[in-house]
């Protein structure tokens, strides 16, 4: 059965071509004009939508005002498509939720390709959170259990909500503890395949990931800062 990827896009030339694209490749498009339009469809019956593609730049709606609705009641992964290339508009479109960033112009293909790269995360158990008060912290010896066959990540016996970029940052940083990455080396390790991306990004997913561990120990900062150089991270 294909899966049903909404386009949420005014601009007509571009939502028939996203529309070929993701056909021809098995999916089935499903397109809306308006930011309201896919919010009321989202809260009708948002388990028939696998992704949703949504412009910045709506008419009615901007963009990142419906993702903020609609992460209030659906975690359906969301892919930003916009003509804005600023950094702040990317990292604003991260933090509230989007699971990558695409700037026009682009190719369909790639589009689709970034579809697929955000469902494959999805499929993952990675998302599955163990309740906080599991496993109590002094009965659990290590910080992290990384189980990479499964894309999920523990810590303190619990496992982590993570997005797809959260769980390959602190993924990366967990293999090699101790050492020192630079920004720029994160970039190329984690966001190998999301174009005009920028080093704020990083510190913007550190802060995330440190939010999400805080919830477990509040006492605990494995991740280490390094000034003007980077990040490492603390096993023991």
């Amino acid at each position: 059965m294909s899966q049903t990827i909404l386009i949420v896009e005014d601009e007509v030339a571009i939502a028939q071509n996203l529309c070929y694209a993701l056909a021809t490749d098995g999916f089935t498009p499903l397109h809306v004009s308006l930011g309201q339009a896919a919010l009321d469809l989202l809260q009708t019956d948002q388990s028939k939508i696998a992704l949703i593609v949504l412009d910045v730049g709506l008419p009615d709606l901007n963009g990142f005002e419906v993702c903020r609705r609609l992460r209030q009641f659906c975690q359906t992964p969301v892919i930003f498509l916009t003509a804005r290339g600023d950094e702040i508009d990317r990292i604003v479109g991260l933090e509230i939720g989007a699971d990558d960033y695409v700037t026009k112009p682009f190719s369909p293909r790639e589009l689709v390709a970034r579809v697929r790269a955000v469902l494959r995360r999805q499929l993952l158990p990675a998302t599955v959170e163990a309740p906080i008060d599991q496993v109590p912290i002094d009965q659990v010896p290590e910080r992290f259990e990384l189980r990479a066959d499964e894309a999920r990540i523990f810590y303190y016996g619990n496992c982590l909500t993570l997005t797809r970029y959260e769980y390959l940052l602190l993924k990366t940083l967990i293999e090699r503890p101790n050492v020192l990455f630079s920004r720029a080396q994160l970039m190329d390790l984690v966001w190998t395949h999301a174009a005009n991306t920028m080093d704020r990004t990083v510190d913007t997913h550190i802060k995330s990931i440190r939010a999400k561990l805080k919830l477990i120990n509040d006492q605990d900062d494995p991740i280490q800062t390094h000034r003007g150089m980077g990040y490492s991270i603390t096993l023991a």
